[in-house]
């Protein structure tokens, strides 16, 4: 019988209140997935992790300001304020968070070049970080997905799993967003498009 994983994505400190990346809300969730993480039958853990100096940080784009957009080989891409890095508190896993519960940790957004929101894809949408291969071999025919942020990193990762072929559930009271002039609602309605339930409420 196919398997069920829980997807917990980035719920680090750089994206709680106090993050550099605070997302309102974010150390909300934390509870209520410690406790979805006791109930599922695999935990998996997303963590982005970037090196200093990272091509998808503002800073390193001189003139540029965060939120900007520019195109990079990849595609549109925003500017972020630093965040994450590598070795950080920012970037550490909130430590509220019982990590002991994950069979394994994902880190995401390590190559300098090309960001990574999606835990399956980096934002290429073809370069795998290598998560669909240890789900599948571990028979994982269904995923559920909770963390941060809704419309950015949750978002991308539920429209890969689609695209792969997997059943996807997002538990949107779960999750919380940035809401980046209107991301949420487009996030929602692509999640819609491609098959993804959506349960629970923001």
């Amino acid at each position: 019988m196919p398997q069920t994983a829980l997807i917990v994505i980035d719920v680090q400190n750089g994206f709680c209140p106090g993050g550099n990346l605070a997302v309102p809300g974010g150390d909300a969730i934390v509870p209520g997935v410690n406790a979805a993480m006791e109930k599922a039958d695999i935990v998996v853990l997303t963590q982005d992790w970037h090196p200093a100096g990272h091509s998808s940080f503002a800073s390193t784009h001189p003139g540029r300001s965060p939120y900007d957009v520019i195109d990079m080989p990849y595609g549109p891409q925003v500017l972020w304020p630093d965040h994450c890095v590598q070795g950080t508190p920012d970037g550490a896993f909130h430590p509220d968070l019982d990590v002991d519960r994950a069979d394994a940790i994902v880190r995401k957004g390590t190559d300098p070049a090309i960001d990574s929101y999606s835990a399956l894809f980096e934002n290429d949408h073809r370069t795998p970080t290598g998560l669909h291969g240890w789900l599948r071999d571990r028979g994982v025919g269904a995923v559920a997905m909770v963390g941060l942020a809704t419309d950015f990193c949750v978002a991308y990762s539920a429209l890969d799993a689609a695209r792969l072929g997997l059943d996807v559930t997002v538990d949107l009271s779960l999750t919380r967003a940035i809401d980046l002039d209107g991301s949420l609602d487009g996030a929602l309605v692509k999640m819609r498009e491609a098959g993804v339930t959506l349960t629970g409420q923001p």
